[in-house]
């Protein structure tokens, strides 16, 4: 099968992307696909012609996760064109030479659902959901309006836009997110007036609204849904702070417990609620849902995922790996999906 692993972008996980579209592609080729790899934004300038056929290895070393963000003027400076297309060159041409497209993408202008709307106007098979669930699981107000209208419990929270004057004030420690950021990026924890200012300016460089929530104190969870079906639960336990972008993707400084240390009763409870989430943001095909326990016991949904990070050690591949789907095995499936879908 042709495919085409979508991967890079202009997103504050663009490095994160590149990792996830660096093992699908090496994952697809074992299994025998003709993949390529495609930075979405900066494309490929050379000539496409024959180009699934060629053995080429087009993934090559990525290379780990830097602990900063990326450098995201730099990468914009390599397209002078880029204000104008934001797909790079020879990008939609191939996506639709393709039997589908794998998408790695993380963030803004990837999982925020603009892509998969272009695809669908161009008759692009792709893997994830659609267009619609995507834009609404990506902004977290809609989400946590979602949420609390299907009665699935969520951290109280207020939404509010830059500049503007805030009527409601949710006391400290309380946590502050750009409404669109992706792993944790912009998120910080304030516990008096001053982090609270800082907070903000610090969501609102990546966002032009932000949403404040009550800070849960408790333990982190994390459930993968399948074709509208739970995996098992895993437990995120930093060594220190909260699963912030830092102790997301440096090596050694957060521990996972998969299946987590939850008993039958709170291991059920929380993957029912996965899956309701999965019903009531419109998801289709796979997402991963984000769970805070509180130290009473109480369960909270975070947010919902819906290009979770894919790695061999990615927290989904994880899960999958217990049920005995290795990580060939479930690019597989995510692929099979994209194409089953649109039969």
């Amino acid at each position: 099968m042709k495919v085409v692993v979508l991967a890079g972008g202009t997103s504050t996980e663009r490095d994160v992307s590149l990792v996830s579209g660096s093992k699908i592609y090496k994952a697809l080729r074992a299994n025998g696909h003709q993949a390529i790899l495609l930075d979405v934004y900066l494309g490929y300038q050379g000539d496409t012609a024959g180009i699934f056929e060629k053995d080429t290895d087009w993934a090559g070393e990525i290379g780990s996760v830097s602990e900063k963000n990326p450098d995201l003027d730099a990468v914009k400076a390599l397209r002078p064109d880029g204000h104008k297309r934001f797909f790079g060159p020879n990008v939609l041409e191939l996506c639709q030479q393709a039997d589908a497209v794998f998408m790695a993408l993380h963030g803004a202008n990837g999982e925020d659902g603009k892509i998969q709307a272009c695809f669908e106007l161009c008759g692009i098979p792709y893997t994830g959901t659609d267009f619609v669930s995507s834009a609404m699981s990506m902004d977290k107000g809609i989400t946590k309006d979602i949420f609390r209208a299907n009665r699935i419990p969520t951290p109280r929270g207020i939404r509010l836009a830059k500049g503007a004057v805030e009527a409601e004030r949710i006391p400290y420690p309380c946590i502050v997110k750009a409404c669109c950021g992706g792993s944790s990026v912009g998120v910080t924890i304030a516990r008096n007036d001053e982090e609270y200012e800082l907070a903000k300016k610090e969501a609102f460089r990546y966002d032009e609204e932000a949403i404040i929530e009550e800070y849960i104190t408790g333990r982190e969870f994390s459930v993968g849904v399948i074709d509208g079906k739970a995996l098992p639960v895993i437990e995120i336990a930093p060594k220190c702070g909260f699963y912030d972008y830092k102790n997301k993707y440096q090596a050694g400084s957060t521990e996972e417990f998969c299946p987590a240390r939850l008993n039958e009763e709170d291991t059920l409870r929380m993957q029912k609620l996965a899956e309701k989430v999965f019903v009531a943001l419109r998801l289709k095909n796979y997402a991963r849902m984000d769970f805070m326990m509180s130290e009473n016991g109480e369960i909270y949904c975070l947010e919902a995922n819906t290009l979770p990070g894919m790695t061999p050690t990615s927290l989904l591949p994880q899960e999958a790996r217990v049920v005995g789907m290795s990580f060939e095995q479930l690019c597989e499936k995510l692929l099979n999906q994209a194409l089953e879908q649109r039969i």
